[in-house]
């Protein structure tokens, strides 16, 4: 009987560990909170069972059963596939491992976008004001929350919160704000057929965590594209600078004379008549105290700036390039594709992408001392396109002796360095004045590759260097100060930034990051091309639906039968 009586104590004390277990594991995951008292319950819990356990195997023999070995192993496998599973749930929570099999890439944010994300100064919060979450939406921002913990995102019923609907000013379903601090601003407004878009959620995230706002001035006065929407005007384009953060403004240069120091970026837009001297010598100066200028040329104008372009060794064509390599893509012989791009930061993302030039004219590029040039963009190779110079002729062909075979360069960006502080001092006209005095300066600055002249001041311990250009005029500006070097693109063509144009392919990218690299912000990220899943539905004519009807429901069955009649036919 005392031996009946001390085994159902040990079974009641083999009951009790489970029971301290389970104690353990409930208070624990209740409080959520593994502090002593439920970790002593976990371990009492244990100790007891793991008593109970080595004392069934001294008794028995219990450990030596095959049953038990069995068990054992079966045991242990379920633990180990247990811990597996949790190992790798534990990395798939921690390490997010993506891929985006989509041809365009549609569901992995740009390179623009995934940089500004990462390195954003502070945190950064999207409000979406909407009843319904669409999957689509959702995803591009948990693509943007990947990126950094600084960034977060919430749906909000305007109903259910008015107060927060209120304090941000929301009058319709599907707003979208972003909100930095004290900041905050409208994105978009979604709704079924507009979805967010992450080319205007990055534009506005870069404007409401950017601090500066960079000024570019739009040349006027000689028959320049019109800014305001009309008829070959790049209303577009200036509506792209501003949601890049750009502020845009008309600059008359026969009324001022002068560039004004607040310029980051000066645009000349297709000019028709040529400009007068004094503006051709305000924008030499410009550049010559560090400023920044884009040129968009077109054929059959003569803007009077060939002395400007020579400096830099860039030369205007007066032919016409043509590209006869297109027929397929409804293009003219008069408008050149170009999916050849040159290794530069206004390119460096186009790969083989597609930009047309609607009447554009071709550069000759020539080296200058000090001066860094880099085509970016070229045509196709002759016999494709060549550089035509009968603009009268209704049939384009190559004459060898008065056309230029292709490739053709119709832009480029050139860099010149600025003189160092020193250089600058010891150059300068001793006077007061802030420009130099009449017998160091020309009315038109010196061409860069000539020496400087023997009569020029300079530093007793510095002399130039005779195969060194000569320094630019200096300014007591303060983009002087800080600028260290000037910045050129030259395009042989505006039309392809008109309204129309401006949106298709990688044209809008072309003029907008000709901007961002002219402005030397480079922190700013560069233009993005929306992506769009490529149509790939089959259009099949009422002859062709006939014949896939006639093949899938006739004639296809009509030879499984034959061959199963042959077949049981020859086993017959």
């Amino acid at each position: 009987m005392k031996i009946i009586a001390k085994k159902k104590l040990w079974k009641y004390l083999f009951l009790f560990g489970p029971f301290l277990i389970t104690v353990g594991l409930t208070v624990g995951l209740v409080s959520e909170q593994w502090g002593l008292i439920p970790l002593a319950f976990l371990i009492t819990g244990i100790v007891i069972s793991g008593l109970w356990i080595i004392w069934q195997s001294y008794q028995t023999n219990w450990w030596k059963r095959r049953s038990t070995q069995a068990g054992t192993n079966a045991l242990i496998a379920t633990l180990a596939v247990l811990a597996i599973l949790g190992l790798i749930n534990f990395l798939g929570t921690r390490y997010h491992l993506r891929a985006d099999l989509t041809e365009t890439q549609l569901f992995t944010l740009a390179p623009q976008s995934r940089e500004l994300v990462s390195v954003l100064p502070q945190p950064v919060k999207v409000w979406v004001f909407d009843i319904s979450q669409n999957p689509q939406d959702r995803e591009l921002l948990e693509n943007y929350q990947r990126q950094s913990s600084k960034f977060k995102y919430e749906y909000i019923d305007p109903q259910a919160r008015p107060g927060l609907a209120e304090k941000f000013g929301v009058k319709d379903y599907g707003e979208v704000y972003l909100e930095s601090g004290n900041k905050r601003q409208l994105v978009q407004t979604v709704n079924e057929n507009e979805r967010l878009s992450e080319v205007r959620l990055t534009s506005r995230l870069q404007q409401l965590t950017n601090s500066t706002t960079a000024k570019v001035y739009l040349l006027q006065g000689h028959g320049e594209r019109q800014l305001s929407a009309g008829k070959g005007a790049i209303s577009q384009a200036i509506q792209g600078l501003g949601d890049k953060s750009f502020t845009t403004s008309p600059l008359n240069l026969a009324e001022t004379s002068k560039v004004p120091q607040d310029a980051a970026v000066v645009i000349v837009a297709g000019p028709k008549r040529g400009l007068f001297e004094g503006e051709v010598k305000a924008l030499r100066e410009y550049l010559n105290r560090g400023g920044n200028l884009l040129l968009m040329i077109d054929p059959n104008t003569d803007p009077k700036v060939d002395s400007l372009l020579q400096e830099w060794g860039v030369r205007l064509d007066n032919r016409l390039a043509v590209d006869v390599s297109k027929d397929s893509v409804g293009l003219g012989p008069a408008a050149p594709l170009v999916t050849e791009y040159g290794q530069h930061p206004i390119t460096k993302d186009f790969a083989n992408g597609i930009s047309f030039y609607p009447v554009a004219r071709s550069l000759q590029i020539t080296s200058v001392p000090g001066v860094e040039a880099t085509p970016l963009l070229r045509t196709k190779p002759y016999p494709s396109s060549w550089a035509e110079s009968d603009l009268q002729s209704e049939k384009l062909e190559f004459n060898a002796d008065k056309d230029l075979k292709g490739p053709l360069t119709l832009g480029v960006a050139l860099t010149r360095k600025l003189p160092t502080k020193s250089t600058s001092t010891s150059q300068a006209s001793p006077t007061p004045s802030p420009l130099p005095s009449p017998t160091t300066q020309s009315k038109t600055s010196p061409t860069p590759s000539s020496p400087p002249s023997p009569s020029s001041p300079s530093s007793p311990s510095s002399p130039p260097s005779p195969s060194s250009p000569p320094s630019p005029p200096t300014s007591s500006s303060p983009s002087s100060q800080t600028a260290t070097e000037s910045r050129l693109v030259v395009l042989g063509n505006s039309s392809f930034a008109t309204d129309g144009l401006f949106q298709q392919q990688l044209n809008g990218d072309v003029f907008l990051n000709s901007v961002t690299w002219l402005s030397q912000q480079e922190k700013q990220p560069l233009s993005i091309r929306p992506k769009e899943p490529k149509n790939r539905r089959i259009t099949l004519t009422t002859t062709q639906a006939n014949l896939l009807i006639l093949s899938s429901l006739l004639v296809l069955p009509l030879i499984g039968l034959v061959a199963a009649v042959i077949i049981w036919w020859k086993r017959r």
